[in-house]
């Protein structure tokens, strides 16, 4: 282990004060309260649109009390990486580095390529790296490529030492419009051998993809003979090793396929990073992991020394449990038409989150203590005595074997990495595989706490959110790294349909959580989560939740013009004041924080209608997945984001698409009521009204509703995949009559 580092400091926390946002903060807050109380003071004379919205307005009061506390204190942390000198250098400690990949058809080999060699180049001691690929695909192309890909590392990595290359992943590099700086004649000579180099690479990696190669499944790939992606063994391969610990050669680079049998539950990311936690401690056994999305590059080569700072300069362990970079993206779609970018989400909660317990784990970008994720607690820092954890490096060989399984290769590795000692020497890699193949075995976990206690948590599809929350719990603290020039940066959804696939994942992964028992509020109550922690993690849970109100909200407007009641005071009305100055305080301030980061007003815009898109289709069917499996109805899935390293869409950059999912169907059928109020409104159809009626401004909201829908409204009219199925518009108008005929029965009944 590292020794104990001195000052100067190797970062600075700094408290970010803005008494404008806290302001619009209290603000809204206040405004929201209001409201609350002035539709208790009507309760009694007004119908049941007045008391929807009550408890509507109840949840959107409650989570902007969620929003605020999280956002109250923000802080950032300044890395100063350069104060690490060239003595503490050869004293940092190893880091191993995570690539996990799940489907070479929706993962493309050549994005988790240049992941990869972007990760061997980074400023580090190549001795004390390593960097581990979980292929949970068991596809022997991206074998092929990584092979491809560490002779290419070998010529790459220099060349990008040598001229201080910034762009690691050579895509980006050479995709660059901007001309190099150095127009020195040897320069241009090795710049266009590298290109020429990647070039083969890349069309080797895509002839591959295409299965354009005859394969000779023979030697080194006469593991993947005979292989079903579902049903196979174990596959590990040594793909290179920096024998000796050499610092100016390529770290070391392991492949790793685990075993997969059918009936064998292999909780997808969660699992994977399991095999490659035990994999690399019998192998490496690193102090420090590294997980990286398979299209996740390494976009500031200096990004390790800038988390060693955060891990290293802190004089108590506990308050670095993880380091976590913001997750941003390249090539990002101009203004954000999907909202999926999330620059304002990670300035300003990202920041007020940091104040408070620590930043979210993201679940990729993240640097790891490996003594955390087997599950110490910060009181076993510094001490040999037992603490309140079962999980400590003073355990009996019984409580190992329960906690860690029957590899005493691991069961060493991991009493040395919670006692916080270095491997006594360098091992062979090659002769550790037949180990390694044990502890990746499907059945290795039964009886442990794998899963449980130690390693990634399982039981969600969101394992990132559940494995840091277990963290926290412990009574960590994490830190969100953000040097100047961005740490990482992957491809962004480009399509609704990916996009809104990735927010129902997300959206029944963390209902998943609320509903366990690993919940923040039994952690806050029986754990050391803070209680303000908790609320943050709150915020992001309820997702799922949030669905219901926003679709009643959005439907309300609709039902009180059919049926000729009201929910907002008339505008002749004092009160109209509180709903109209709650609506315009929110749009000056949100637009605020979206100018202030340099995005444009139309980004606020694609953003604002998203959330409503993205509450009332993926987040409400995510919550129904989940109540589906409370009534143990269907099991949750877990769903795979489709990555795409080329920005080039025929042109078709930002407009949305549909497919004949159910996803669109609320989202459609919204619309239709909307339109179909307006008929009945201006055509006279309306119900006898039995309190007030409806006015002016149950029709703006109707308008607003519209205008959030607007993609929805495009695709009635579009064609092919620009288009509503007709099978979606169809299903949708059913539902939409359905509810006219339901309420204006309802309401004859009453008059």
């Amino acid at each position: 282990m590292a020794k104990a580092i001195s000052p100067p400091n190797l970062y600075d926390k700094v408290s970010l004060q803005n008494p404008l946002h806290r302001a619009f903060d209290v603000t809204i807050f206040v405004l929201l309260i209001s409201l609350l109380v002035y539709r208790l003071l009507h309760f009694s004379s007004n119908g049941s649109a007045w008391i929807l919205a009550l408890l509507c307005e109840s949840c959107f009061t409650f989570t902007w009390a969620l929003t605020v506390s999280t956002k109250w204190n923000p802080v950032e942390y300044r890395t100063y990486p350069e104060r690490l000198s060239q003595k503490i250098i050869q004293e940092l400690p190893p880091v191993d580095m995570f690539v996990t990949t799940a489907d070479p058809e929706l993962e493309p080999p050549i994005l988790t390529v240049n992941t990869v060699i972007s990760l061997l180049a980074v400023d580090y001691p190549a001795g004390k790296l390593a960097c581990y690929v979980s292929d949970d695909g068991c596809s022997l192309v991206t074998y092929y490529s990584l092979v491809e890909a560490s002779k290419f590392a070998r010529l790459w990595v220099p060349f990008c030492k040598k001229h201080d290359i910034q762009d690691r992943a050579p895509f980006r590099y050479f995709s660059s419009e901007e001309v190099p700086l150095d127009n020195s004649l040897e320069f241009q000579q090795e710049y266009n051998k590298m290109k020429d180099e990647y070039e083969e690479l890349a069309t080797k990696i895509n002839d591959a993809n295409k299965k354009s190669i005859d394969w000779n499944l023979s030697g080194d790939f006469a593991a993947f003979s005979n292989i079903e992606r579902k049903n196979h063994p174990a596959i590990i391969k040594v793909v290179w090793e920096n024998k000796g610990g050499i610092s100016d050669v390529l770290p070391h680079l392991i492949y790793i396929s685990r075993e997969k049998r059918p009936k064998h539950p292999h909780h997808y990311k969660a699992g994977a990073m399991n095999v490659l936690t035990r994999v690399s401690g019998l192998m490496t056994n690193a102090p420090f992991i590294l997980n990286l999305d398979c299209d996740m590059f390494v976009n500031n080569p200096n990004i390790v020394c800038h988390a060693m700072c955060l891990l290293l300069g802190s004089r108590n362990e506990r308050e670095s449990g993880f380091v976590q970079c913001p997750q941003y993206f390249y090539d990002g779609l101009k203004n954000d038409p999907f909202g999926n970018q999330f620059e304002v989400l990670h300035k300003y909660l990202g920041n007020g989150i940091v104040g408070i317990q620590g930043p979210f784990y993201g679940g990729t970008g993240c640097f790891h203590r490996r003594k955390v994720i087997y599950g110490a607690c910060p009181h076993d820092i510094g001490s040999q005595a037992k603490s309140l954890t079962p999980v400590h490096g003073d355990l009996n060989e019984k409580e190992q074997l329960k906690i860690f399984g029957n590899s005493k290769e691991l069961i060493r590795s991991a009493a040395h990495a919670l006692q916080g000692k270095a491997n006594a020497s360098p091992k062979i890699l090659p002769n550790l595989t037949e180990a390694a193949n044990q502890v990746a075995g499907c059945g290795y976990e039964y009886g442990t706490s794998w899963g449980k206690e130690v390693g990634w948590q399982y039981g969600s599809a969101t394992e990132d959110i559940l494995t840091g929350l277990l963290i926290h719990s412990r009574g960590w603290r994490s830190v969100l790294c953000t040097p100047d020039r961005r740490a990482f940066l992957g491809c962004v959804p480009r399509a609704g349909p990916i996009s809104m696939t990735q927010q129902k994942r997300w959206a029944t992964g963390l209902l998943e959580i609320l509903i366990s028992e690993k919940n923040p509020i039994v952690a806050t109550l029986t754990a050391r989560l803070q209680f303000r922690q908790c609320l943050a993690y709150l915020w992001i849970l309820i997702w799922g939740l949030r669905s219901i109100p926003e679709l009643c909200y959005a439907v309300l407007p609709a039902y009180c013009i059919i049926t000729n009641s009201s929910f907002l005071p008339k505008a002749n009305e004092p009160a109209i004041c509180i709903p109209v100055a709650l609506f315009l305080s929110y749009l000056i301030y949100s637009l605020s924080e979206y100018l202030e980061i340099g995005l444009s007003i139309r980004a606020w815009w694609n953003n604002l209608r998203m959330g409503r898109i993205n509450a009332t289709n993926p987040w409400l069917f995510g919550a129904i997945s989940v109540f589906l499996k409370i009534l143990r109805v269907s099991e949750t899935i877990f769903e795979v984001t489709q990555k795409e390293q080329s920005s080039n869409n025929g042109g078709d950059e930002g407009r949305f698409t549909f497919d004949a999912s159910p996803l669109f169907m609320p989202g459609t059928t919204i619309l239709l009521l909307q339109l179909t109020a307006f008929v009945v409104g201006f055509g006279g159809m309306q119900s006898p009204s039995v309190n007030d009626a409806s006015g002016l401004g149950e029709i703006v909201c109707s308008v607003l509703v519209v205008i959030c829908f607007w993609p929805f409204v495009k695709g009635l009219f579009g064609k092919g995949k620009y288009g509503i199925p007709v099978s979606t518009i169809c299903k949708s108008s059913l539902l939409s009559l359905s509810f006219v005929y339901l309420v204006k029965s309802a309401s004859k009944g009453q008059v």
